[in-house]
């Protein structure tokens, strides 16, 4: 039986599909990962700003993209459909000013001029990067996915790609950055500047690369028109506030970002600082990304299919909080045993990765229920920017505690600071774990039987 909300001029999903929307976060993580994992070690170490500084600017920049995320989202919703579909032609648009304002980060050259010359450089490329070019593609990448297919399998297949997109990034980002970045200054393991500024040139250019064949492989089939309603400020935020399954993802966002950002970031200070051991970084981002692509990836539609997506999420983000509750209390003095722990507890967040896109797809169907309204784009918009806010307090956070326990270019390696590092490792993504459990089973509302009686309902209003 032909849907009847899929055109027949339209190829039906598939492969092709799934493979372009992997490349999308391929994409955006080449840039985002970068950020989110080193540049504030580039910043302290090479560019020689306190980490306090460096966190606060990075939580500042999110918060303006309360403004440029949701003016974003109203832009792609108001705009019109083009044959080549009303979110894929900003991929084409965005990806290069994207790329450059990432590589412009990067700039080791210029550690040697004024510390206000640096401050300055810092704010002006971050800001650009993430508040405005990364705004201006991401929000229509993560919109399409609901314009993509209809069919919650569908989106839950694509939301599974995308994570394989995702951790294919980390691997080369995780893995691949501390081989080439890292090396030895008098038996001690530093950032090199030169060799950063190179990296982030090679990830820009992969970036552009990945964004093209995510335009050039996806289609949009669900017809998405153009919002004409008169911009009522107070009423969007009215029901914004009002859609529980909404304040719900968010919440669960901002805790995870919190979390695992907070995770990786640390693991820049306890692998190269406490174990003193470049190589067992790059492990542990090959062995957690293996993980999700091995145990998660190929389990998580099935098991999300069986159980339901907010189900399987809570419980696997209650494991990974266990597992580094058992960590800490372990207390490894093998650079590697922490490794085998950092990598169980990815499983556990890989889970809820892996399906939290296509929850975001089920809040965007809740509301139109609700509303009457498709606001694809706002709604991405408003959830993008909850991300913006975990990714900004993580690093705000982790330059606070890292400030909070004296670490400094001329600390880094005192005995009570690296040991402050671990306990800092394991409490953040330990903490950050559990409430995000928490938040889904008493907060999101939206469980299987009712993300299946919703499908159900607008497949039976668009065929009237």
């Amino acid at each position: 039986m032909t849907n009847p909300s899929v055109p027949a001029a339209r190829r039906p999903f598939g492969l092709r599909d799934k493979v372009g929307y992997m490349f999308g976060d391929f994409g955006n993580d080449f840039t985002f990962l970068l950020s989110s994992g080193f540049m504030m070690k580039f910043y302290t170490d090479v560019m020689a700003i306190p980490a306090a500084v460096v966190g606060l600017l990075m939580m500042a920049a999110r918060f303006l993209d309360a403004f440029t995320d949701v003016t974003m989202g109203q832009i792609v919703d108001r705009s019109s459909p083009t044959p080549a579909g009303k979110f894929r032609p900003w991929l084409l648009r965005m990806c290069g000013p994207v790329a450059v304002a990432s590589f412009l980060i990067y700039q080791s050259g210029f550690a040697g001029r004024s510390y206000a010359f640096r401050l300055v450089w810092m704010t002006v490329t971050y800001v650009l990067w993430g508040s405005v070019f990364y705004t201006a593609v991401n929000i229509p990448y993560g919109s399409m996915a609901s314009a993509i297919s209809p069919e919650p399998k569908d989106r839950s297949a694509l939301s599974v790609w995308r994570t394989i997109g995702s951790t294919l990034a980390s691997m080369v980002i995780g893995v691949g950055t501390p081989m080439f970045a890292y090396v030895t200054v008098a038996g001690r393991t530093v950032l090199s500047g030169p060799r950063m500024t190179v990296i982030a040139g090679v990830f820009s250019l992969l970036a552009v690369v990945c964004y093209l064949i995510c335009y050039r492989l996806v289609e949009e089939r669900v017809p998405v028109p153009r919002n004409n309603t008169r911009l009522d400020i107070g009423r969007m935020l009215r029901s914004l506030l009002s859609n529980r399954a909404l304040l719900g993802i968010l919440a669960a966002a901002v805790l995870l970002l919190l979390a695992q950002l907070g995770m990786q970031g640390m693991a820049a200070y306890v692998f190269p600082n406490f174990y003193g051991s470049a190589s067992a970084q790059s492990l542990s981002s090959f062995t957690g990304s293996l993980a999700v692509l091995l145990i998660c990836a190929p389990f998580a539609v099935r098991l999300s299919d069986r159980f339901g997506k907010k189900e399987l999420a809570a419980v696997s983000m209650l494991a990974g909080g266990l597992v580094y509750l058992l960590c800490l209390a372990a207390h490894p003095d093998n650079a590697y045993l922490y490794v085998a722990f950092y990598t169980a507890a990815f499983v556990g967040a890989g889970f809820f990765n892996v399906v939290i896109w296509a929850m975001i797809t089920d809040v965007i169907d809740d509301a139109e229920l609700r509303n009457g309204v498709r606001e694809d784009g706002t709604i991405y918009a408003v959830y993008s920017f909850a991300r913006k806010i975990g990714q900004a307090l993580s690093s705000g956070m982790v330059g606070g505690l890292l400030t909070m326990i004296g670490y400094s270019d001329a600390t880094a390696f005192d005995p009570a600071v690296t040991e402050g590092i671990f306990r800092l490792s394991c409490l953040v993504p330990m903490i950050g774990f559990l409430a995000v459990a928490a938040v889904l089973w008493l907060l999101y509302p939206l469980d299987r039987d009712t993300v299946r009686a919703n499908a159900v309902e607008l497949a039976r209003r668009r065929q009237h």
